[in-house]
């Protein structure tokens, strides 16, 4: 391939980030062989915000040597080295890694090659790899290394130990500049630093990796949260159950569970019985149904379910809350007939923008999968209810795209991901047609033709979990929670000991009024309980002095813009009861 320079005027939208992504995890590795001799790499991969390329490397990684690394990619990049495609037989690759010592290289060609092996070569470096690639190196310009982790050689924890470095790249220095400066207000906002900080949530090796203690003040914003879930679902007519944390295996033979999904616990025997923990709700609610006949007249059922369940993660991706391995799913099921798909997936549609407007989330990219080449279930099924999905999402005006045979093997689904204030995409909503389940199960009801018809199943979680939705809103408000979430709304500041007893008062009178207040009645100065409320994030403060006890009034002070002056108890309590009332995330005082 010939050295190729960019032009000015080339269209670069039309070269994909993901080539020049794997491009740059080329030059990292090209780099790192070129420092470290002996060095032997993995597998380097583009990833959502960059990309990455493993080690194995018996002294660690430093600090120092990611900034020679990263010296040595623009040194290479500058070099314009044009990036070839080589074509080799089996036989040949084997070798050619074979005299480089690049082991993990001749057990993946061994593993994923067919009799011809397509290979990428830059200067002295080559990489088995099915491409494409950017030209030349001198297309690598605004690239940064970011970080050195712990891996495993192919994901597995009793494999070989790696070193996986992290980086980004972007077309240009202000595309970089921009991810850059999001990251450092990413770091300010990790959940897991907030949560400590804020006393809201705690880990303990002792308990076990990615099992979630929730703090008094952790709980309080979760149960506000599910409370406001709970009354929206009985809005829409949902029926609330419970269900069991353990099944016997056999359910999950049953539901393929067994079949298909890994993440599942070792089972548990007891008595000659082997059960299972639950990675899911589904064969819970599809047993309530199943516990009487149904009747075309009892259609739609809508059954929800905070329910909580245990799925195997490998210690090496857990991550706060985003990645646990207990946690408590929005679940529910709907069980419709085919007249009615439509309207149950426009009401899961406006009930999942309800919620999440709630929380701030008003922007979304919205994704339709359609049927893949494998699949279960009838082609008119998949048809009308792929049909009853788009006709949904129109009718709600949310612009989607379709991702043509992205679809899961038993049914088409909307995905809905929200936007947080730093422009990030989450994975909340899902709403997902299951055929499978309803085969397996041998889901019925009574039509009005006096005949058993197969009901839809449509599987739908609207917040994800409250675990990770939880991490989300930290990163998302910076901790600052809105008055209607925050644990503690109210902190009153007595300035002096004579100031106790009305402060106490004050307190009494708002908690009968439902408000979360707390009192500071240390004897530091009056300046120190601000500085501590405003560090623990607590929307409104209180002072209380001679003037505020002689007029029974409050001195307001709102966290993060200053003093308000002085107000009326009652205009106080009435304003912060019409902000909890219509969950308002600005105050205005």
């Amino acid at each position: 391939m010939n050295k190729s320079q960019p032009e000015s005027g080339v269209d670069q939208a039309q070269l994909s980030l993901d080539i020049l992504r794997h491009s740059a995890a080329h030059l990292l590795a090209h780099a790192v062989i070129s420092l470290y001799p002996g060095t032997k790499y993995g597998i380097g991969p583009a990833v959502e915000n960059g990309f990455y390329y493993d080690f194995y490397r018996e002294e660690p990684f430093t600090t120092e040597d990611l900034e020679k690394i990263e010296a040595k990619m623009k040194e290479i990049a500058e070099a314009a080295l044009p990036i070839e495609k080589v074509v080799l037989s089996k036989e040949e690759a084997i070798n050619l890694f074979r005299r480089l010592g690049q082991d993990f290289k001749i057990e993946l060609i061994q593993e994923k090659a067919g009799s011809e092996v397509t290979c990428y070569r830059q200067g002295d470096f080559i990489d088995f790899c099915l491409g494409p690639h950017v030209p030349s190196t001198d297309w690598l310009k605004h690239f940064k290394l970011l970080s050195v982790s712990g891996a495993y050689w192919k994901g597995d924890e009793k494999g070989i130990q790696l070193q996986r470095i992290y980086g980004t790249i972007f077309f240009t220095a202000q595309d970089l500049t921009n991810y850059l400066t999001l990251i450092e207000e990413a770091k300010k906002r990790d959940h897991r630093r907030l949560g400590v900080e804020l006393d809201l949530f705690s880990f303990h090796e002792d308990l076990g990796g990615g099992l979630v203690l929730w703090h008094p003040k952790g709980a309080t914003v979760r149960r506000l949260i599910e409370d406001f879930w709970r009354q929206e679902h009985i809005r829409d007519g949902y029926e609330f159950l419970y269900t069991p944390h353990i099944a016997k295996l056999d359910v999950w033979k049953r539901s393929g569970h067994t079949e298909f999904y890994e993440a599942m616990y070792p089972p548990i025997r007891s008595e000659g019985v082997e059960y299972q923990l639950k990675p899911m709700n589904c064969p819970f609610h599809i047993m309530v149904y199943q516990s009487r006949q149904r009747s075309y007249r009892d259609l739609p059922l809508r059954y929800a379910e905070l329910g909580t369940v245990y799925r195997f993660e490998r210690s090496g991706v857990l991550h706060g809350l985003l990645r646990v391995r207990g946690f408590t799913q929005d679940d529910a099921h709907i069980f419709c007939r085919a007249d009615q798909l439509e309207e149950e997936i426009l009401g899961v549609i406006n009930l999942a923008s309800r919620l999440l407007s709630a929380f701030g989330f008003t922007r979304y990219d919205v994704f339709l999968s359609t049927r893949p080449e494998k699949f279960v279930g009838r082609i008119e099924d998949w048809e009308r209810a792929t049909e009853a999905l788009k006709q949904a999402l129109e009718r709600a005006n949310l612009p989607f795209s379709i991702d043509e045979g992205e679809g899961v093997f038993y049914g088409p689904k909307i995905d809905i991901k929200i936007k947080d204030a730093l422009q990030r995409s989450w994975q909340c909503t899902t709403i997902q047609l299951d055929f499978n389940l309803a085969e397996r199960f041998d889901l019925s009801y009574t039509g009005e033709d006096g005949q058993p018809h197969r009901p839809f199943l449509i599987h739908r979680a609207l917040l994800g979990s409250m675990e990770r939705f939880f991490g989300i809103l930290i990163e998302h408000y910076n901790g600052n929670f809105p008055l209607w979430l925050a644990p503690i709304q109210i902190i009153i500041l007595p300035i002096a000991e004579r100031h106790h007893e009305y402060a106490l008062a004050l307190e009494k009178e708002f908690k009968e009024k439902n408000l979360r207040s707390q009192v500071d009645l240390s004897r530091e100065k009056i300046g120190h309980k601000i500085r501590e409320a405003e560090l623990q994030k607590i929307p409104l403060m209180l002072i209380i002095g001679d003037k505020e006890f002689k007029n029974k009034t409050i001195s307001l002070r709102v966290h993060g813009i200053g003093d308000r002056g002085e107000m009326r108890t009652d205009e106080f309590i009435n304003k912060v009861l019409y902000y909890n009332q219509n969950r308002s995330l600005n105050l205005e005082f």
